[in-house]
């Protein structure tokens, strides 16, 4: 069975006014539900980041973590979990940031991120770069270094890269 990028785009179910009126939301449960797509979209992100420096991967919850743990098992690098307020039980660091649809605010283990780490953001979504951007500053804030982010899906009509101008590497596998 061969499998490309296109099929993968085309499987991803787009259902209208959720969470709320007005947002096209991407379903991806319809391409994780096959090993067979899970597998080709984790090795296809992998290939993404071939050649870029990172000591450590870190996600956002909850989707994030769909393509943060087996990325860093894949590529033989530390994982990071970004949570909601009080999810993480150690001291953290917390920021609000807006989403397409609200508002909302992370937070990671102060001692998550050693000085001068390097670090890979990955998400299932570049929407607005909302949360690229409240990650890449707690990074910072901690002593890290962002390499980059990856994204499985970017909305390029959010244009959510403007949010993260001065950093490079920007990077998705799928655009709508």
């Amino acid at each position: 069975m061969s499998i490309d990028l296109l099929e993968i785009k085309n499987k991803i179910r787009k259902i209208n006014d959720f969470p709320k009126k007005g947002i096209l939301f991407y379903d991806i449960t319809t391409v994780l539900n096959s090993p067979e797509h899970l597998k080709f979209i984790i090795d296809e992100m992998a290939k993404k980041v071939v050649g870029l420096d990172f000591d450590l991967i870190i996600c956002p919850e909850s989707r994030g973590f769909i393509f943060g743990v087996p990325l860093s098992y894949k590529l033989n690098k530390g994982f990071v979990p970004a949570r909601k307020p009080g999810k993480l039980p150690y001291t953290s660091v917390s920021k609000p940031y807006a989403l397409e649809y609200g508002t909302n605010s992370i937070e990671i283990h102060i001692d998550a991120i050693k000085p001068n780490q390097k670090v890979l953001i990955v998400d299932d979504l570049l929407a607005t770069g909302g949360t690229y951007k409240v990650l890449a500053e707690l990074i910072e804030e901690v002593g890290g270094k962002v390499t980059g982010f990856l994204s499985f899906i970017e909305l390029k009509n959010l244009d959510g890269r403007k949010n993260l101008v001065g950093y490079g590497n920007i990077l998705s596998l799928i655009e709508f």
